[in-house]
């Protein structure tokens, strides 16, 4: 897997309370010795980060995978989200857990600002971005300008449009990057995603707002390629990743309380399989990540292995139509010590590659696309084959499908990231099958949770009217 960063990350999260010493026995019966009275700006911090990427690797197995095509259940009987089949509950788990972080974020900018420290209050509002984003991008329009604030009495919260969400994000992403002063020490406990570097923060700040500017590059009023032109001809001013090293990519020990999101390493592989496109195309480019992501087929006599081979995601009938055991998940991505992506540095790169195909930048698309493939492969411990890029399968070829095949693998176990993106551009092309559901389209969003059509049921219809509908077909602002 990746290397070990640049620096020792102490692997401690600053769980523990904050004492507070009182002399007067009224206050001292009156004061839950559980809560903690006051929060320094790294309080949070380490919390916020190990459950937000254990949650979003956990979703990217259970329903990105799924839906792009990475593996699927088997055998699987009829539905499941490789037909299209979305359940109405299938987004909740994403609200509710995003929400709960939020709240969290809130206070910790809220202590950075009283603390006056620029670094945690750019750090927290690049977390805040980054949750927005994931959860704007899951259902659309969403609360943001009234949530949190049950502490205020707002307890049925207004929900902002998609565009208000990204202005809001992005421009906080602009302000984060100003905020951040390289020659002030972190002192308030060592994180563990880059071990106090605000060199590195700010990195993952700016890459970041490459991945969001690109998301609504459709919508031409956001002149994202003028600003990401901007930021790519400025690195002084805008650093971005230039290695694996600098990628938010956080590292699971295995050491309570990092520890893997599958309790048990062998849950990750029971009744799976590897679906048929993403293997093909692997074993098409001869890549050295197939046997870093499965293991190999076998014959039904359960011995005689048959290299990678998998099955068509959404495929109609019975397991008995296969006379093998396709390939299924490498249990060691799970298994403590293992990584949980954030953003990667290959990602950067097929952003820049993108950027230079469609003539925004002016440095060579090819150097970018090579570079984000090498990257994607070294980020699980691979390494790239002499003569990789004279395999045709996997040589550019100037197009924008050839990038976007490549960044569809490197966006591999990063939380919805694959969906996302072929939401904005619709590669790679997905084969169907006829007993795909809806009507054979990838869903474009999950409905809003039952809870909230009860509980905030007026400020949930203004929504849907705004949008257009609460369905898995409802697009949103950036996609249309």
């Amino acid at each position: 897997m990746i290397s070990l960063k640049k620096k020792i990350v102490v692997l401690m999260v600053a769980l523990s309370c904050v004492s507070v010493s009182c002399t007067d026995d009224f206050e001292e019966i009156n004061t839950d010795p559980n809560r903690i009275e006051k929060i320094s700006p790294g309080t949070l911090l380490n919390p916020i980060l190990y459950e937000m990427a254990s949650f979003n690797t956990s979703r990217s197995d259970a329903y990105t995978f799924e839906i792009m095509q990475v593996a699927l259940p088997y055998p699987s009987p009829s539905g499941g989200e490789h037909r299209y089949d979305i359940g109405d509950n299938a987004g909740n788990s994403t609200w509710n857990t995003y929400y709960r972080w939020l709240t969290n974020i809130k206070e910790m900018h809220a202590a950075a600002v009283a603390a006056q420290d620029p670094n945690y209050e750019a750090i927290a509002l690049t977390l805040n971005a980054w949750t927005y984003s994931l959860l704007t991008d899951s259902f659309g329009d969403v609360p943001m300008d009234e949530a949190a604030r049950g502490d205020e009495g707002i307890f049925y919260p207004a929900f902002n449009t998609q565009e208000e969400v990204y202005r809001r994000i992005l421009g906080d992403l602009e302000t984060a990057n100003s905020l951040f002063d390289t020659s002030k020490d972190m002192i308030y406990g060592t994180e563990i995603l880059y071990g106090n570097d605000a060199a590195d923060w700010q990195r993952f700040c700016n890459s970041l707002r490459l991945r969001l500017l690109l998301r609504v590059s459709k919508r031409t009023e956001m002149g994202s390629f003028e600003k990401m032109a901007a930021m790519i001809n400025d690195p002084a001013k805008y650093p971005v990743f230039t290695s694996n090293d600098d990628a938010a990519i956080l590292q699971i020990p295995g050491i309570p309380p990092l520890i893997s999101p599958w309790g048990r390493a062998v849950d990750f592989r029971t009744g799976r399989a590897a679906a048929e496109f993403f293997v093909d195309n692997l074993n098409n480019m001869n890549d050295p990540r197939l046997s870093k992501f499965f293991g190999q087929a076998r014959l039904k006599d359960g011995t005689t292995t048959i290299g990678y081979k998998g099955i068509p995601s959404g495929y109609a009938g019975g397991e008995a139509q296969f006379d093998f055991t396709p390939s299924n998940l490498n249990i060691a991505l799970v298994t403590a010590p293992m990584i949980a992506v954030i953003m990667s540095y290959a990602e950067v790169e097929f952003i820049k590659a993108e950027l230079a195909q469609k003539g925004v930048i002016t440095s060579d698309a090819q150097t970018h696309y090579e570079n984000g493939v090498k990257a994607a492969i070294e980020q699980w411990g691979a390494t790239v084959p002499a003569g990789y890029f004279e395999n045709p399968a996997a040589a550019y070829d100037g197009t924008l499908e050839r990038i976007m095949l490549q960044k569809y693998y490197a966006l591999y176990f990063n939380d919805y990231q694959q969906w996302f993106e072929y939401r904005r551009t619709g590669l790679p092309v997905l084969p169907t099958t006829e007993a795909m559901l809806n009507n054979k389209q990838v869903p474009v969003r999950f409905r809003y949770p039952a809870s909230v059509q009860i509980s905030n049921s007026a400020n949930y219809r203004k929504a849907v009217e705004t949008m257009g509908g609460d369905d898995i077909n409802t697009k949103g602002w950036w996609e249309k």
